[in-house]
């Protein structure tokens, strides 16, 4: 039998009730949609979705039509709704039909190659319309481009615009004056989309950061109300228990934030303990040397694995968790292997359960060693998934 190096232990309770915290903060009225690309931002897609399912989100997003038609299959046939969010290839169309995926388009061949997999299917289907308000990645911009776009939308027999969509660039910066000017051309563009005869039944540009700091959220719940059009919210990173801190962080306290908490832990074992003495050298580069006597634990993770090898001490002096004590990381970071400092923590024996990440040393805390943000720590993370 394999031996299980490491393994990430998900609470399917604490993804609902973020998904909970979630709707509580974006306010009555608003969809959810849950996004769980990047196989569940680490923490296992197919398991993410039943859970979040169960728990009565309507929608999932997802990054492309793999990840869309592996979720269908997972799921079954249903009610819940899967929108590929991320670039569509003109040769994806005949699977998004197929599989009951909703595309995302901003381009006149995009709604062709929909309308030709619809026809060949005989079932209209619905995409949703995304907006470039200054990303500039995905999306029609307002004016001519858009209404190229709308033009073939209008037209349609085959294809209906479902939803009109856009994405913050700034949406973690209170009162910014970026999001002001991107949900001002959001609301050019939506004059377009009336003014073609398009009567979107959703409307959505926000993600987790937008409903922590609030404005964008009661925004959009008036312009949809204004439109006869529901409010969504694309939330990822909040449901696995993360927010981005909100800037400049004096004085803001956000409205989702504190309400989270951390849907996963990783954890691994000691495999080996060695004691050595001062003046030696420790890992690759010999870039630590022990002042004193000292006791090392070696864990079977590394930059492998996901533990980072900015986490190496000397560079962002990272720890793990080794019976509720926190122990440093000595020396680099190999591919597999890193080794902790356990001299002043009692009754660590080879086998010792190690938190890598969880209580005590968050994904914020790894983000800050390697110079990041959360959602690379948590989508890069690698162990074998135990729900609780």
């Amino acid at each position: 039998m394999a031996v299980v190096k490491s393994w990430l232990e998900i609470s399917g309770a604490r993804l609902v009730e973020n998904l909970r915290a979630v709707q509580q903060a974006a306010g009555a009225g608003v969809e959810t949609l849950a996004v769980i690309k990047a196989n569940g931002y680490g923490h296992g897609a197919a398991g993410v979705a039943h859970a979040l399912v169960a728990g009565g989100a309507r929608w999932l997003g997802v990054s492309d039509v793999e990840e869309g038609v592996q979720l269908r299959r997972s799921l079954g046939e249903g009610s819940t709704r899967l929108l590929v969010m991320c670039g569509m290839e003109l040769g994806d169309a005949a699977q998004m039909v197929v599989h009951g995926l909703t595309s995302v388009v901003w381009t006149p061949e995009h709604v062709a190659a929909m309308e030709r997999a619809a026809r060949a299917s005989g079932q209209r289907v619905k995409v949703h319309l995304e907006i470039d308000t200054g990303m500039a990645r995905q999306g029609a911009a307002p004016g001519a481009e858009l209404a190229r776009v709308l033009e073939r939308l209008a037209g349609s027999r085959w294809v209906a615009c479902e939803g009109v969509m856009s994405h913050l660039a700034s949406s973690e910066v209170v009162a910014s004056a970026v999001t002001q000017a991107q949900r001002d051309r959001f609301a050019d563009a939506l004059v377009q989309v009336a003014a073609a005869g398009l009567r979107p039944e959703l409307l959505h540009l926000g993600n987790s950061s937008a409903v922590d700091e609030g404005s964008t959220m009661e925004w959009l719940r008036e312009t949809a109300r204004r439109m006869d059009a529901k409010p969504m919210v694309r939330t990822g990173l909040a449901l696995y228990g993360c927010c981005l801190n909100l800037e400049p962080a004096k004085g803001a306290t956000g409205k989702l934030r504190a309400r989270l908490r951390p849907a996963l832990i990783w954890k691994t074992r000691v495999i080996g303990l060695r004691e050595i003495p001062a003046d030696a050298t420790v890992g690759y580069g010999a870039t630590f040397t022990a002042t004193a006597p000292m006791k090392l634990a070696l864990l079977p993770v590394g930059y492998a694995d996901g533990f980072r090898r900015e986490a190496s001490s000397g560079m962002g002096n990272g720890w793990v968790r080794i019976e509720g004590h926190r122990a440093p990381v000595v020396g680099r970071v190999s591919m597999n292997l890193t080794t902790v400092d356990v001299t002043t923590i009692p009754d660590v024996t080879t086998g010792s359960e190690v938190v890598l990440l969880g209580d005590g040393v968050t994904a914020e805390d790894h983000a800050r060693w390697c110079g990041t943000i959360a959602y690379e720590i948590l989508c890069g993370l690698k162990g074998n998934f135990v729900w609780q």
